[in-house]
């Protein structure tokens, strides 16, 4: 399971690591999941897997998300 946390509404899209824990940073709005499906989008490019193989186990409406990858 990894830790994310995720800032919405940011300028540019990108992933940051900063000990252990994965700071994302979305275009996308915190409204409706799109925040949400971004996150997986880009957690998805960053490490090379489908987007089927990520879930978001915790934290679905919050900024401090925990993400399985299966």
């Amino acid at each position: 399971m990894l830790h994310i946390i995720v800032k919405a509404n940011s300028k540019e899209s990108k992933v940051v690591i900063e000990k252990d824990i994965y700071h994302l940073y979305t275009k996308s709005p915190a409204k409706e999941g799109k925040a949400n499906d971004e996150v997986i989008s880009l957690l998805s490019d960053y490490l090379d897997i489908p987007k089927s193989n990520i879930n978001i186990k915790k934290g679905k409406r919050s900024k401090s998300k925990w993400v399985e990858i299966v």
